[in-house]
């Protein structure tokens, strides 16, 4: 099956799991990089942290039985459309993508380097975030802006939490019984994002040119009228940078009441907390418009699956965001649901709903071992 170690980068931290096949040998994340005071100075030290970790299980990034490494990059662009194998031309044009993901890319970018210092011999594959919706049409694509000033500065719904949707909508698929199904995802964690698969191929996502667009989350807006910005910066004076700020990190959940944890939102709403109860609702008012539009996108959809942290945990939501939705054939189960099991539709809902835990490091390994396979 292939032993691999899936690394993912942040800025500050390295997040690792180390697989063979399907089974979990070691995990963990080594967290502070380069920040005051901490012990881990580069992403080089941090790998080798790991390395260190590793070897004292029989496990080390030296060891014969390890066949690859894969990498979790963000953003892919239009460059990369599938799982690449690192090469120096690879690592240049990731490099070139760094504006479409500034905080993200460099950081991915770190943790491969560290690793082809460390293992120069071994294969490492890079595994995109966007890669999985670049099959998207140009209708879906495509913003109603000047085409040329678009191209030029490569403005387009890229869409993330590929790797998510990727492993979830197959997952559903066999849920269905069949490859060829209409499979609505809902990735529900601290960021969210929703797509529509048709026979395993995404053909909308509701993130766009960044994270920031599309479902409300924890601490991100999603959807917003782009003249409110505009108004915002003519009327409040307030600068590109602040109104980043704003959208990225005090908006969603938190700026609606004040807690981005929707185990928190959950609490406030049972005491009867009114700015709870607006953000709930808010919530899954675009849940349940993003599936409708969805449904319509499709034509027909036979299973809707939860997933991510308050997919998969918080019932209330899941209620709430399909409540009102049973002539389109979506009848909820309401003891399943509480309880959290596989599939929490009715028996006779015409679509299935499921609870369907993600696993993108599995998937990353997958895709990882696949590439590594056509390479030999």
């Amino acid at each position: 099956m292939g032993r691999v170690l899936v690394v993912n980068s942040g800025s500050s931290s390295v997040k690792y799991r180390l697989l063979e096949g399907d089974e979990r040998l070691a995990s963990g994340t080594v967290e502070r990089i380069g920040e005051p005071g901490s012990p881990v100075p580069d992403h080089e030290a941090a790998l080798k942290l790991i390395g260190a970790e590793l070897a004292g299980r029989g496990l080390g990034i030296d060891s014969p039985e390890l066949t690859a490494v894969g990498h979790r990059v963000v953003h892919g662009g239009v460059t990369f459309t599938e799982p690449t194998l690192i090469t120096d031309e690879v690592v240049g044009k990731i490099e070139e993508l760094i504006p479409l993901a500034p905080l993200h890319n460099p950081a991915g970018l770190a943790g491969i380097e560290a690793v082809r210092r460390l293992r120069p011999d071994l294969p490492q594959v890079a595994v995109f975030d966007t890669a999985f919706h670049a099959t998207i049409p140009p209708a879906a694509a495509a913003y109603a802006i000047d085409r040329e000033l678009a191209e030029r500065w490569k403005i387009r719904r890229y869409g993330f939490h590929g790797t998510s949707h990727a492993y979830v909508s197959r997952e559903a698929a066999r849920l269905a019984g069949t490859p060829s199904a209409g499979v609505i995802v809902l990735h529900l964690g601290n960021g969210a994002s929703a797509s529509a698969v048709s026979g395993g191929r995404c053909v909308d996502t509701s993130m766009g040119m960044t994270p920031l667009e599309g479902l409300v989350m924890g601490t991100r807006s999603g959807d917003v009228d782009p003249g409110a910005l505009l108004y915002l910066a003519r009327t409040a004076g307030m600068s590109p940078e602040e109104i980043d700020t704003l959208l990225n990190r005090r908006s969603g959940l938190l700026g609606l009441c004040g807690d981005n944890d929707m185990r928190a939102v959950q609490e406030r709403l049972a005491a009867g907390d009114p700015a709870a109860e607006l953000a709930m609702s808010v919530y899954c008012h675009r849940l349940r418009k993003y599936v409708g539009a969805y449904y319509a996108v499709l034509g027909s959809v036979d299973v809707i699956a939860f997933t991510g942290g308050v997919g998969e945990n918080s019932a209330p939501v899941r209620e709430r965001a399909l409540t009102g939705l049973e002539r389109l054939g979506i009848v909820l189960d309401p003891g399943r649901n509480a309880r959290g099991e596989r599939t929490i539709s009715a028996d006779d809902s015409p679509v299935r709903v499921a609870v369907i835990p993600t696993d993108e490091e599995l998937e990353i390994a997958h895709q990882t071992l696949e590439v590594v396979a056509r390479h030999r």
